[in-house]
Formats: C-alpha cells, sequence, structure tokens
C-alpha cells in the first residue's frame, strides 16, 4: 500500500489502530483510514500546498456532486477565492490503470464542475489537461499551473 510516488514525499502523520493504519488529512485535520487511494490523494494534496501554492482553505476534499441524477463523489478540487472551480483531479490507486474509463469519470464530473484544469493520477502516471469551456478544446499539459491564492 505505501509504495514511493511521483510526487515529492509528503510529511504524513499516520498512526496504527488495531490492525488498521490512519493518516491525518492534510485539509480536513481529521484521521481516515489509509487506503491505497487515499495515500495517492494526501501525497497530492501536500503537492497542491507545498509546490503549486494552492491554499488548504480552497481546497475541497471527496465532497458529492450529482452526475446525470445519479450522487458522485469527487477527490480534490481547488477553487479560486470567487469559489469557482479551478483545477479538479481524481486519484486512482496506484494499481490502477488511467484508462479511457477513467477518463470517462472525470470528464462526467467536469461537466458539472467546469473546472479549468483537470488531472487524473495513480501517483505513478498522471494526466493533466487545460479545458477552454467556450471552445471545446482540451491542452494537455506537463505540469499543473502554479497558484497563488493563499
Amino acid at each position: 500500500m505505501i509504495v514511493p510516488l511521483n510526487f515529492p514525499k509528503a510529511p504524513l502523520n499516520l498512526v496504527r489502530r488495531s490492525n488498521t493504519i490512519y493518516v491525518t488529512c492534510l485539509v480536513r485535520k481529521k484521521q481516515v483510514k489509509l487506503t491505497p487511494e487515499e495515500w495517492v490523494r494526501q501525497h497530492v494534496i501536500f503537492y497542491l500546498i507545498e509546490y503549486k501554492k494552492a491554499s488548504p482553505g480552497l481546497i475541497a476534499v471527496e465532497k458529492s456532486l450529482l452526475v446525470n441524477g445519479l450522487t458522485r463523489r469527487f477527490d480534490l478540487l481547488v477553487a479560486n477565492r470567487e469559489g469557482n472551480t479551478k483545477i479538479l483531479i481524481e486519484c486512482k490507486a496506484t494499481d490502477v490503470q488511467l484508462t479511457e474509463e477513467t477518463l470517462f469519470q472525470l470528464a462526467q464530473y467536469n461537466s458539472v464542475l467546469t473546472s479549468e484544469y483537470v488531472m487524473i493520477t495513480n501517483g505513478l502516471q498522471s494526466l493533466t489537461a487545460q479545458i477552454n469551456h467556450a471552445t471545446g478544446a482540451i491542452e494537455l499539459l506537463e505540469d499543473l499551473p502554479i497558484l497563488v491564492e493563499k
């Protein structure tokens, strides 16, 4: 479960209770079960805060949204000060391949959230894009932009 990722090493607070490991979420400030997906999510959160300068107060973690009449949960969303979605990120466990199906999931979420930037990652591979919602143009990017809204 705890494998090295292609993100900077995050200083995570891990606690073992019985046979379960918990991590203190860097945004929610509460202990959550450390699943393989949570391992990736916490490293991405650390990366967003420390390297992309995202304000922790503007990051939403695992929130519900309605997609085609069904309740879904996105992994990470970074908003701007006006409350508009800036970055939508879907995290997968390291053993989950980034496929057309996983990209479709991200696209469905973004059809509701209309984020300018989207990223899907399993911690080992990441796909990042900028979306122009006015024209429908999608530009693949090497990385997310630096955010300066602290």
